[in-house]
């Protein structure tokens, strides 16, 4: 067995379907810079050179990469296999992970020779329970082709679990929880014993909630009817659910605070598309709860997730049957990795700030040995 590499701070690179962030994670989780800019990638090599500039030596960069198929169940090291077959899962992913690769090609131009892990959106969820990964169609499509659930935002949802946990001072083994990753994507994970058991997004990051410009869960009638009545076909059916629809299609933007404040102010497909919003997300909890069991915990995290008072009593103010009462003082502006619930609310309620860089980085160390 070779010798482990040196070990060096982790670049992680997170290409998201809204923002690329770039940080340089140091010994014991400690951030020494970060950035963000606007996708759909870093703008060009200016800025990355000079978001380097004053990084100290690197030794390794993670790169998030949204769907890992059924090959990938973990990180890897990037190498000309590994970048081919995650070239052939683009079109499963196609705002995370064609963004993803392009980046980790302008990234080896910025840093040739420096190790690159991939690190899977979809590994958290690789051992879900054969009854939430399942969809009950024919067993071909199921072989043949993978058809399964695979789940998203897994980086999220892990790093949120292990924090939440933290937060309220319990160990992850012994709650029920559920994670609410809220941003432009969203999506909800249950979690029970440490192991996810269920997610809202399935094959592709198109299940579940409603999105910023994402659909969301949609009868796949509906949508081959359009494919044969409809005049719709296949590549436009892909593009309008992914960047036409959410709260685009319903409110003509997908900016949640501009959907907040249009329902404020009366406008009609504001309050439909916020409303929407909530019911989803709602229902979403209720659901991830009973696969987990009950619920100990609800953790909200996401920009969306994090941001906002306003959503998380919205969301909270319909599940007090399952135990969830917000203190209103708590749950105003603070810093976040907080219990927002009432001293009396039999389930905590906690906001979690997303580090998806931290959980690259550790995931990163692992696989290479430090």
């Amino acid at each position: 067995m070779s010798a482990p590499l040196p070990a060096g701070p982790v670049l992680t690179v997170n290409a998201g379907s809204s923002s690329v962030k770039l940080s340089v994670v140091g010994e014991g989780s400690s951030v020494l810079s970060r950035t963000e800019l606007p996708a759909p990638g870093l703008g060009g090599e200016d800025h990355l050179a000079s978001f380097l500039a004053g990084a100290p030596p690197l030794g390794a960069v993670a790169h998030r990469v949204v769907h890992g198929g059924r090959r990938f169940l973990g990180p890897v090291v990037i190498g000309p296999e590994v970048e081919a077959d995650l070239g052939a899962l683009a079109d499963l992913a196609p705002l995370h992970n064609g963004p993803a690769l392009r980046l980790v090609d302008e990234v080896r131009d910025a840093l040739p020779g420096l190790p690159a892990v991939a690190c899977f959106d979809t590994a958290f969820f690789a051992h879900l329970p054969a009854e939430a990964a399942t969809y009950a169609l024919p067993e071909d499509w199921r072989g043949r082709l993978g058809i399964r659930r695979y789940g998203f935002h897994g980086l999220s949802h892990a790093w949120t679990a292990r924090r939440a946990a933290e937060v309220v001072g319990r160990p992850l083994a012994a709650l029920r929880l559920v994670s609410a990753h809220l941003g432009s994507g969203a999506s909800l994970a249950a979690v029970a014993g440490g192991r996810p058991v269920d997610t809202t997004m399935g094959f592709t990051p198109l299940e579940g909630l409603v999105m910023s410009t994402r659909s969301g869960s949609v009868d796949p009638g509906a949508l081959t009817y359009l494919l044969r009545h409809g005049g719709v076909e296949a590549d436009e059916l892909d593009w309008a659910l992914e960047r036409r629809s959410g709260l685009l299609a319903l409110a003509g933007t997908g900016d949640l605070r501009q959907v907040v404040a249009g329902a404020g102010r009366g406008d009609a497909g504001c309050q439909l598309a916020w409303a929407t919003y909530l019911h989803r997300l709602r229902a979403g909890v209720g659901a991830m709860a009973a696969a987990a069991g009950g619920l100990d915990v609800l953790a909200f995290t996401g920009g969306a997730g994090q941001a906002s008072p306003l959503l998380r009593q919205e969301a909270c103010g319909g599940l007090g049957f399952l135990g969830i009462h917000l203190d209103g003082e708590r749950n105003g502006a603070g810093p976040p990795d907080r219990l927002v619930s009432s001293d009396a609310s039999p389930v905590a309620v906690v906001v979690v700030e997303a580090r998806e860089d931290l959980e690259m980085a550790r995931l990163a160390r692992r696989l290479l040995g430090w």
